[in-house]
C-alpha cells in the first residue's frame, strides 16, 4: 500500500476561502480516486496562506482489473439496434458473444479493462481537479489558459510506499510535479525535498510553517489568553477571527499592544468592531472596569526587536482608525443631547426601505402600530412599546452606524439612554434585531419582546404582500431568518399569540396605510387593532359603518374584499420554518402534520405543547400500538362507509354487545372521554394522550376476539358506530390518520 501527497503551492489564498479549499481538494481527489478503482483508507486535507496540501493513505499499487459482461439485443435484431450496442461497448461484432435466453439467442458484450498503476491514475485526477477547482473567485497569469484564486507556483506530488517515494508524472500548464516545496516566505525561503507526509509535515515546522489551521488556531488563542491573563486582563472570544487570523499567518506570533487613552472611553463594542473590522485584532478587556484597554495582533513573523516595531506601526494605524470613531461618536452624541432622536428620524423619512413598501420612517410607523397592539398580550406597556419601536431604527441615520452597519441596535441604545429613555426602551432598540441566527439569545423583556416581535411580523406581511417570497435557496430578505425569530420570540417565552389575526391586520396596514386624515387614521387603527386582538371583521367593519353614519372612507372597500388567503400562505410559511426547528429538536415531522391539523394552529405555544406530548405517547409501546389500532378501526369504518353509502357516527348502544371484549371497550371509551374531555379544556395535552393511550389494550383485545362484518346487521351497525366512536375521540386529541406507519 502507498500513501499520496500532493501540495499546491501559490501566491496567497485569501483567509475566507481556505476551509472550504481544502474540504474541496480532499472531495475532489477522492471521488477522483474510487472512481478510477483506487480504494483508500484515509484522507486529510490542510490549509495555510499559500498551500493546499491532501494526505491519502492507503492507496493501492494500482486499480483492480474489471470484467464486466453486458446485454444486449437479440442476434436477429435490426442492424441499427445492434449498431447502438457496439457503440456504448466500444466492440466490434466480432468481439460478440451470442446466447440462449428465454426469447431466443442474444448478444452479450464481455468488457475487460486491465488494471492502471496508481501514478498514473493519480496524475489523471490531479490534472482534472486543477484544471476545474470550483474557487468562488479565480484568475489567469501570464498567456496560459489555467485559472487558480492567486498564480500557482508548483506543485508537490509524490507516492510513497516501503521502497521510498516516487513522483507523480504530471504536468499542468508547463508546471511539473516535484517532491519539493518552500518554508516560510521571510524566515526559510529556501526550497526542500520531502519523502512522505510526516516527512513533510517535519521539515515545515522546522521552516516555520505550521501546516495544521486547527494547531494555529489553539497556538494563537493559548498565547493571547496567557499573555492577557499574566497582566490581570481577559481575552474578548471571537472565533471568527480567530479562523481568519489563523488563515492569515504561516507561523503565528501573538503580540499584546495598548490603547491610547484617548480612546478608552469609546464604548466596548465601538472598539472592538472597529479594531475587528479594520485590523484583525483581538481585544483585550480590563475584568475590573470592564473596558477594552489593550489589543492583541498576529505577526507572521518573528523579529529581532520581538515585534516592537510591529507593534509601534499597528498602534499608529489603530490610532488613526479609533479617531475616526471617536470623531463619530462625539459628533453622534452632540446632536442627540442637544436635539434628541428626531433630526435622526426625520432623515428616515427620505431612506426607502423598499421600493414598494416606502421609507424606513413608514415603516417605522407600522411596526410601532403592530408593537402597541402585541404589548398587552406580551406582559408589556403599550407607550412603552410604541416608544421603543419609535426609536429602535433611529441610530441607523447616526454617523457610527454608517461606518459600522453592524453595530446598529447596539449604538442605538447608547444613544437612546442619552436621549432620556428608559432602560426597558433603550434594551428593547438594542435587542429587536434579536434573535440573528438559532443559536442567539432571545429577547425575555417585555418591551423588547414586543418591537421585536413588531419588526419581524412587518418583515414578513410586508415582502408577503408584495409578493417577494423565498423561492429556493434564495431568501434576498432573510424571510426565513425572521420567520425563525417569531418562532424563537413566540415559543421560548411562553406567548400565547393568535398570529392569524396579527399578520391579517399587519397585511391590511401595509394595503391601506399612509392615511392623511387624522380622523381616518384614528379609525383605521382602531379597526385594526380589534381585528388583531378578535381576528373578527364583520363584525368589526359593522361597527366602525354605524359609528361612520353609514359614510365609510374609501379604504373601508379594502378590508371588506380582504381575503385570508394571503395570510394563510404566510402562517404556512412560518409552519414550515417550525418544522425544521423541531426537526432539529427530534420531534417527528408526522407528528408535527398532526397536530397542524388541528385548530388554533396559529398558537404556536399550543401547538407545540400538543406536539410534544404526542411525541412522548408515540414512543411508548402503548402509543404505537394504539396507532395500529386506531388505523384498523378506522380503515374498517372507511371501507364499509363507502361501500354503504352511509356515515356511521348515529353512536352505538352497549345492550347490542354480544362479547365481554366489546363491553369492556365501551367502558373503556366511557372513562377516556371522561379524562379527556377536561384535559383538553385544560390543555393538559399529557393527560389527554395518556387518556388515550390507555385504549390501546381494550382496542386490541376487541380486534382479536370479535367479528365487525358480522351476518347480523343489528350488531354490524352498532360495532362499526363503535368503531366511528373510537376514531372520534383519537381525533378530539390529534388527527392520528396522519401518523407514518
Amino acid at each position: 500500500m502507498a500513501d499520496l501527497l500532493i501540495e499546491l503551492f501559490s501566491e496567497e489564498i485569501p483567509a475566507r476561502m481556505q476551509t472550504r479549499a481544502g474540504e474541496d481538494l480532499r472531495k475532489l481527489v477522492t471521488d477522483g480516486l474510487v472512481e478510477a478503482g483506487l480504494t483508500y483508507a484515509a484522507a486529510a486535507a490542510f490549509t495555510t496562506p499559500r498551500r493546499l496540501a491532501l494526505a491519502v493513505e492507503g492507496l493501492p499499487a494500482r486499480s483492480a482489473d474489471t470484467r464486466e459482461e453486458r446485454k444486449g439485443p437479440r442476434t436477429d435484431a435490426p442492424e441499427k439496434a445492434l449498431e447502438g450496442f457496439l457503440r456504448s461497448t466500444g466492440l466490434t461484432k466480432d468481439q460478440l458473444e451470442a446466447r440462449p435466453d428465454k426469447k431466443g439467442e442474444v448478444w452479450f458484450a464481455v468488457i475487460e479493462k486491465p488494471g492502471r498503476p496508481a501514478a498514473e491514475i493519480v496524475a489523471e485526477v490531479l490534472d482534472g481537479v486543477v484544471r476545474n477547482f470550483p474557487w468562488p473567485k479565480s484568475m489567469r497569469w501570464g498567456a496560459g489558459p489555467l485559472r487558480w484564486v492567486r498564480p500557482l507556483h508548483s506543485i508537490l506530488c509524490i507516492l510513497t510506499d516501503e521502497h521510498g517515494a516516487e513522483v507523480v508524472p504530471v504536468e499542468i500548464e508547463g508546471i511539473s510535479a516535484g517532491n519539493t516545496t518552500m518554508g516560510h516566505r521571510f524566515m526559510a525561503p529556501g526550497a526542500f525535498a520531502v519523502n512522505s507526509f510526516d516527512d513533510y509535515r517535519a521539515k515545515l515546522k522546522t521552516a516555520h510553517v505550521v501546516l495544521d489551521p486547527a494547531e494555529r488556531r489553539e497556538a494563537i488563542w493559548h498565547d493571547a489568553t496567557q499573555k492577557a491573563f499574566a497582566l490581570g486582563f481577559e481575552l474578548v472570544e471571537d472565533q471568527g477571527l480567530l479562523a481568519e487570523v489563523a488563515g492569515l499567518v504561516e507561523w503565528p506570533v501573538v503580540l499584546m499592544g495598548d490603547i491610547a487613552d484617548d480612546f478608552i472611553e469609546l464604548p466596548a463594542e465601538v472598539l472592538q468592531t472597529s479594531m475587528r473590522e479594520h485590523q484583525k485584532f483581538f481585544s483585550v478587556r480590563n475584568p475590573g472596569t470592564g473596558r477594552i484597554e489593550k489589543f492583541v495582533t498576529v505577526a507572521n513573523r518573528e523579529t529581532a526587536d520581538h515585534g516592537a516595531t510591529i507593534l509601534a506601526g499597528n498602534r499608529k494605524v489603530l490610532a488613526a482608525r479609533l479617531s475616526d470613531a471617536k470623531f463619530f461618536w462625539e459628533n453622534d452624541r452632540r446632536t442627540v443631547a442637544r436635539h434628541g432622536l428626531d433630526p435622526w428620524l426625520d432623515k428616515l423619512a427620505h431612506v426607502t426601505f423598499h421600493a414598494r413598501l416606502g421609507s424606513q420612517s413608514q415603516r417605522i410607523a407600522r411596526v410601532r402600530a403592530l408593537a402597541g397592539e402585541l404589548a398587552p398580550m406580551v406582559g408589556a406597556e403599550a407607550r412603552a412599546a410604541k416608544e421603543a419601536a419609535r426609536a429602535a431604527k433611529a441610530d441607523l441615520a447616526s454617523e457610527m452606524v454608517y461606518e459600522f452597519p453592524e453595530l446598529q441596535g447596539i449604538m442605538g441604545r447608547y444613544y437612546a439612554k442619552a436621549a432620556g429613555l428608559s432602560d426597558a426602551v433603550a434594551d428593547a432598540v438594542r435587542d429587536h434585531y434579536a434573535p440573528l441566527g438559532p443559536s442567539d439569545a432571545v429577547p425575555a423583556a417585555p418591551v423588547s419582546v414586543a418591537v421585536a416581535l413588531a419588526d419581524k411580523l412587518d418583515v414578513l406581511t410586508g415582502f408577503w404582500f408584495i409578493d417577494e417570497k423565498p423561492t429556493g435557496s434564495k431568501d434576498p430578505f432573510a424571510l426565513r431568518r425572521a420567520a425563525l425569530g417569531v418562532i424563537r420570540l413566540v415559543l421560548e417565552n411562553g406567548l400565547r399569540l393568535n398570529l392569524d389575526r396579527l399578520i391579517d391586520a399587519q397585511i391590511l396596514r401595509h394595503q391601506i396605510e399612509p392615511l392623511e386624515d387624522p380622523e381616518e387614521k384614528s379609525l383605521l387603527k382602531e379597526l385594526l387593532g380589534n381585528i388583531a386582538e378578535h381576528g373578527v371583521f364583520g363584525s368589526a367593519v359593522r361597527s366602525l359603518v354605524e359609528k361612520l353614519n353609514d359614510n365609510p372612507p374609501d379604504w373601508l372597500d379594502a378590508i371588506r374584499a380582504h381575503k385570508p388567503d394571503l395570510s394563510d400562505d404566510l402562517l404556512a410559511f412560518v409552519h414550515d420554518r417550525l418544522k425544521v426547528w423541531l426537526r432539529d429538536q427530534g420531534v417527528r415531522h408526522d407528528v408535527i402534520d398532526a397536530c397542524l391539523a388541528m385548530p388554533h394552529k396559529d398558537d404556536l405555544t399550543l401547538l407545540v405543547k400538543r406536539a410534544r406530548a404526542l411525541g412522548d405517547v408515540l414512543a411508548t409501546d402503548d402509543g404505537t400500538n394504539l396507532i395500529q389500532g386506531f388505523k384498523r378501526a378506522n380503515n374498517i369504518l372507511a371501507q364499509a362507509e363507502a361501500a354503504d353509502g352511509v356515515e356511521y357516527s348515529y353512536g352505538p348502544d352497549v345492550k347490542f354487545a354480544e362479547d365481554e371484549t366489546e363491553r369492556a371497550l365501551f367502558a373503556a371509551l366511557d372513562a377516556a372521554e371522561a379524562r379527556i374531555g377536561p384535559a383538553m379544556i385544560a390543555e393538559d395535552f399529557e393527560a389527554a394522550m395518556a387518556a388515550m393511550a390507555g385504549l390501546r389494550g381494550p382496542i386490541d383485545a376487541f380486534f382479536d376476539t370479535v367479528q365487525v362484518n358480522t351476518d347480523n346487521q343489528v350488531v354490524r351497525r352498532n360495532r362499526l358506530n363503535l368503531l366511528a366512536r373510537i376514531r372520534d375521540i383519537c381525533l378530539r386529541v390529534a388527527d392520528l390518520t396522519k401518523i407514518d406507519g
